[in-house]
């Protein structure tokens, strides 16, 4: 019975704020995930995750699935869904009955990605700075943590248990900002006068990168001209305002002191991964810039970091290919 239910595709899906991805899942003859008809649309497309599936599921051909894990960019606390940075929200049991599914899961969008990482081969990922990767071994576990800016900021821990994943969800990227210099904490004034409070994922993120170049402009007396987060790594990029290269710059350098606190509140003394849709964009400033600095400078604990490596998932779907792994879990 086992290997019947395996044979049937699942359906898998990774829910962002700005997209919604879709795939079916089966595993090759290792037991490991292979995506097939993989589709994404623009989520304001629908009305409802329902909407989207179905539409979806129309668009294949290939026999209904049974099972399905959905991976959210929002907190999995009980069967209501609401998604953080997305209108969308729905029951886990409604969406099952809508669906016509034997079996539903819903999971964070970061715990896929994480879920993914035992699947992915050395060459999809990209090292950030020179510390090792840690050697191959019978070590029965590794300790890592997993993060990444898209249209919110996500964060989860992972255990590496012989091959296998074991994630710690959580919204860490709702902690508040804790700025490393004197100009960052003019930033964090100049965003105070917007809100009361603000989180790092007001920073790291797409709509971040606006406030925080807005931040920049406002520290600096210069009037925004850029509007949108892909305007300002373009003007980054050309050269053509200052404005948007120090904020491009600023993101990656705070991101790197993030995501060292990351590593020490994990323990993730085995590895930091990073994902999220931004990432593969700012690669060249986190890769050539101060991020590494940032994540190793955390004085009395500085030598500690310095050991720890940082890599960036180079695969085009991971949170698509983690659903999967998981849905193959459950078959």
């Amino acid at each position: 019975m086992r290997a019947a239910r395996s044979a049937i595709p699942a359906l898998v899906a990774d829910l962002g704020g700005t997209n919604a991805r879709f795939a079916l899942a089966t595993p090759d003859s290792q037991g490991r995930p292979v995506l097939a008809s993989m589709r994404e649309f623009t989520a304001a497309q629908f009305g409802s995750v329902a909407q989207a599936a179905l539409h979806y599921l129309a668009q294949i051909d290939a026999p209904g699935p049974r099972r399905s894990v959905i991976a959210v960019a929002s907190p999995v606390t009980g069967d209501e869904i609401k998604m953080t940075n997305s209108p969308w929200s729905f029951s886990i049991a409604g969406l099952q009955q809508q669906l016509g599914l034997e079996g539903i899961e819903v999971i964070n969008d970061f715990a896929a990605i994480a879920m993914a990482i035992p699947h992915l081969a050395p060459a999809q990922f990209e090292m950030v700075g020179a510390a090792a990767v840690p050697a191959t071994g019978p070590k029965p576990q590794r300790r890592c943590a997993v993060l990444g800016p898209g249209t919110g900021l996500g964060v989860c821990g992972l255990l590496l248990q012989q091959g296998r994943a074991v994630v710690i969800e959580s919204e860490g990227g709702h902690v508040g900002f804790a700025p490393g210099s004197d100009y960052e904490i003019a930033i964090l004034q100049a965003m105070m006068r917007r809100r009361a409070r603000v989180s790092i994922e007001r920073l790291l993120s797409g709509p971040g990168l606006r406030n925080l170049y807005e931040a920049v402009c406002s520290v600096e007396g210069e009037v925004a001209v850029a509007r949108t987060p892909e305007s300002i790594t373009s003007g980054a990029k050309q050269g053509t305002e200052a404005a948007c290269r120090r904020a491009v710059e600023l993101f990656c350098s705070i991101l790197g002191s993030f995501a060292g606190d990351v590593a020490l509140m994990y323990g993730a003394w085995d590895g930091v991964y990073l994902g999220g849709g931004m990432t593969t964009t700012l690669l060249p400033w986190i890769g050539g810039g101060e991020f590494r600095q940032r994540f190793e400078n955390k004085g009395r604990y500085t030598s500690l970091m310095q050991k720890i490596p940082t890599s960036a998932i180079a695969h085009a779907q991971p949170g698509l290919l983690g659903a999967g792994a998981r849905a193959l879990d459950l078959s």
